[in-house]
């Protein structure tokens, strides 16, 4: 079950939900949360039931199965660090202000966004060997992820922020190494650097990628 949460706190996922209010929004909301702390696969119709005190009929008329529960939990997740990460980054400037802005929203979701952690990073563990819907989802949706980053640095080629010669796709997994390297160090080995090590990855990071003699890069906090 998930943990308690004080009512004075609301977040996208894990609100105080009044009895007879439970929309099928806030039902994911609930689902996301619980699935951050048991993973995807302790994601169950019935343990879903007895953290939301509903029945489990009523559960299964909204999902029908536990693999169907599963997949809308991920994108449900995704809609969500959509609005939390990526689309206020992409109202920055091309080049190194967008991608500083993805970074640092990144680098927040990572720390706050739900009580277990992020649940993609979860997931990616579970069913990286498991076909079947959820994996298709969850690599659906990973590679959306790294094409968007790629597009990103392609963008900022195209501004003149960053060197014709540089691969997109090599930036894209270069940056999401850093964050799988900080979610590592930071939820499972409670490092108090971690934060620090993965914001010196990402200056290094965008230092041999940027153009030379262009502006000096921003100081991250």
């Amino acid at each position: 079950m998930a943990g308690r949460v004080d009512k004075s706190e609301r977040s996208c996922f894990y609100g105080p939900v009044p009895r007879g209010e439970l929309t099928k929004a806030s039902i994911l909301d609930r689902a996301t949360a619980l699935t951050s702390e048991v993973g995807l696969d302790g994601l169950t119709i019935g343990a879903l039931a007895d953290a939301l005190e509903m029945s489990k009929s009523g559960l299964f008329s909204h999902f029908g199965s536990k693999e169907a529960l599963q997949v809308q939990v991920l994108d449900h997740a995704a809609a969500a660090f959509q609005e939390a990460v990526s689309r206020p980054a992409f109202q920055e400037p091309r080049g190194e202000p967008r991608m500083r802005a993805l970074f640092e929203r990144w680098i927040e979701w990572g720390r706050s966004a739900l009580p277990g952690g992020c649940p993609f990073v979860a997931a990616s563990t579970e069913f990286d060997d498991r076909p079947g819907p959820v994996r298709d989802k969850l690599v659906a949706l990973q590679r959306d992820w790294f094409v968007a980053i790629a597009t990103t640095f392609r963008l900022g080629i195209a501004a003149g922020a960053f060197r014709r010669d540089a691969d997109p796709e090599q930036f894209a997994q270069d940056l999401y190494g850093i964050m799988l390297g900080f979610y590592h160090a930071h939820r499972l080995l409670r490092d108090a650097r971690a934060e620090s090590r993965a914001r010196r990855g990402f200056e290094r990071l965008m230092a041999a990628a940027r153009v030379a003699g262009g502006p000096p890069p921003e100081t991250t906090p």
